[in-house]
């Protein structure tokens, strides 16, 4: 009898104020009406995925010193979001993004085990952080942390060790709090002392339908992975190939038995694009017209600033590259991820330009996009079934280039090919977070 066929695990990420959402196209509507974010997440519910999720922007990024174009929009705060969701959905994982270096684990706690209640047990935890000057003067933190206290996030880079940091310290923390209710319905006192934080009490809110909820950690970092091998439920990753999956996913869950867990217990879930065709060719012509509405000639040169820290406004879009080199220590861009090998990617590009005889805009598009599933229902589901099935990931996180109906066709299109092939349930077979995600519910530590 052959093995029961792994089951891919998916979720959705609201788009949101970034350069992959295609915003002239007529579809495209509102980032902050609560009707945008209900749809998104009855369509993901509707699909039968595992949960939605939000991403958190607590500065308004600003470029040559005015707002940037995309964050005129606003950006409003993940978890009264999903307060307002937990109302109209019924078994759909709800996933905020909470900055650990401008909180503190008591609030931060107590806001997640109160989501999981009015959830049902359905929320999550994307622990992130944020060395930035710029976004800790909201705070009257700016440099809070040196980066060496940084845990993890898609920049992190810093190579080799496992420092005790003040995310890993955080989520530790937090994690005490949600234990220090008992079995009984009773609370214990809690006392922690430790490098970041000293506090002790009497938490307020009893333990939550999961026991805790579901923590995500974001980080491609040696460090990175460290830090979600021995913390997080969930490792939200870049997708690239299927031999680069294969690899990151031996990887991260090859260090969890050093912490005492088994390799179900951490899923690897890449964020990925998808565009969908009755044919290839269509499929592919779609996806080369969208990268051309997400990279205007305006959106290719503010790409091309983030990167060489110049004014580049007298630049023509169709033509070559810079000569002159980035300067490193510029402040052009504010609040957004600093690059620190502004040289050596210069370089590429130029190499890359010159071979092919790219303009700007035409490097802009192929060195800037995500690898994305393109083609048929058909092939998509396929695709996305072969990286699972051949341990390249645990699910995907999807994210579409409209808001809000961008996920429309693929759970109308996509998920029931993939139940067909047996790889995705038909319905819910658990109320919380964790039964979806097939994760156990944490031993309670009296």
């Amino acid at each position: 009898m052959s093995a029961a066929k792994k089951q891919i695990h998916l979720a959705a990420h609201f788009p949101g104020v970034n350069n992959t959402t295609v915003w002239a196209d007529p579809r495209s509507k509102s980032q902050i009406d609560f009707s945008s974010f209900e749809h998104l997440a009855r369509t993901a519910e509707r699909g039968r995925f595992d949960f939605f999720f939000l991403a958190e922007g607590l500065r308004l990024r600003e470029h040559k010193g005015r707002i940037h174009d995309l964050d005129v929009v606003g950006r409003p705060e993940s978890i009264t979001l999903l307060n307002a969701l937990a109302a109209v959905t019924d078994w759909l994982g709800l996933a905020a993004t909470v900055n650990a270096t401008f909180n503190e684990p008591y609030e931060i706690a107590r806001r997640f085990a109160s989501l999981d209640h009015l959830s049902g047990g359905r929320a999550a935890w994307n622990v992130v952080t944020s060395p930035d000057a710029f976004t800790g003067e909201n705070f009257r933190r700016g440099g809070f942390l040196d980066r060496a206290d940084l845990p993890q996030g898609l920049d992190s880079a810093r190579p080799g060790g496992t420092p005790i940091t003040r995310a890993a310290e955080f989520v530790a923390t937090a994690r005490e709090l949600w234990d220090s209710w008992g079995p009984d319905g009773a609370p214990r006192p809690f006392a922690h002392h430790g490098q970041h934080f000293s506090i002790e009490g009497k938490f307020g809110v009893p333990r939550s339908p999961q026991g805790h909820p579901v923590v995500i950690q974001a980080g491609d970092s040696g460090e990175g992975r460290e830090f979600a091998a021995s913390a997080a439920d969930v490792i939200f990753t870049r997708h690239g190939t299927l031999e680069a999956g294969r690899a990151f996913y031996a990887d991260v869950k090859g260090r969890l038995a050093q912490y005492g867990r088994e390799p179900d217990d951490l899923k690897i879930m890449p964020g990925v694009t998808f565009v969908l065709g009755d044919t290839a060719a269509e499929a592919q012509e779609k996806a080369a017209e969208i990268r051309h509405q997400q990279v205007s000639p305006q959106n290719a040169i503010l790409a091309l600033e983030q990167i060489w820290g110049r004014d580049l406004s007298a630049y023509d879009p169709d033509g070559p590259l810079p000569a002159v080199d980035p300067d490193p220590d510029s402040a052009l861009v504010q609040g957004r991820v600093k690059i620190t090998n502004a040289l050596e990617i210069a370089a590429k590009w130029r190499a890359l330009s010159e071979a092919k005889g790219l303009s700007i805009r035409q490097t802009v598009i192929e060195t800037t996009g995500r690898q994305s599933f393109i083609g048929t229902p058909d092939t998509v589901a396929a695709e996305l079934d072969a990286f699972v099935q051949g341990g390249a990931a645990d699910g995907f996180i999807l994210v579409p280039h409209l808001t809000p109906g961008g996920l429309d066709d693929f759970v109308d299109q996509v998920v029931p090919r993939l139940q067909e092939r047996g790889a995705f349930r038909t319905e819910y077979t658990g109320s919380t977070l964790r039964s979806h995600l097939g994760l156990r519910t944490p031993v309670w530590k009296g």
